[in-house]
């Protein structure tokens, strides 16, 4: 397993996981690969600097053994995620780029309350945060498995 760290044409910086070098160069190829931020689909590699570790599998800088993340808890967090959005998408209206809008609508009491989901730049949720208009982000996982 490699893990790389990936940035969106957006400047959002993630993390993900793959089989080996290739498994990556074929999934971005394949436009598999999406920002969990905004959902862009145009991500490239960031610049990285390597996890050197002694021998004895410790991290040199830290005399730690490096963290590991198993595919089992990996997976188990891909299915909380998936779960997560099958539940807001059955339980919330999509407002899609009307989202900001119907927030402000929903807060300022000038439409009834109801639960929404929808898009929203980074800009637009911190306006809505500073206004005090409850909202969370969540990262929405691609449908497909990359």
């Amino acid at each position: 397993m490699i893990l790389y760290e990936l940035r969106c044409s957006e400047g959002h910086a993630f993390e993900a996981w793959f089989k080996d070098s290739a498994t990556y160069d074929e999934q971005a190829t394949a436009g598999e690969i999406q920002c969990p931020s905004c959902g862009s689909m145009s991500v490239a590699k960031a610049l990285m600097a390597p996890r050197v570790a002694k021998s004895r599998g410790k991290d040199v800088k830290s005399g730690q053994a490096p963290e590991t993340y198993s595919n089992s808890k990996a997976a188990e967090m891909r299915r909380m995620l998936t779960e997560l959005r099958r539940h807001v998408e059955d339980n919330s209206d999509y407002v899609g780029d009307k989202f900001v809008e119907e927030a402000r609508k929903i807060h300022y009491g000038e439409t009834e309350e109801r639960n929404i989901y929808g898009e929203a730049t980074d800009d637009q949720a911190r306006e809505l945060s500073e206004e005090g208009v409850k909202i969370g982000r969540i990262p929405w996982l691609p449908r497909t498995d990359s």
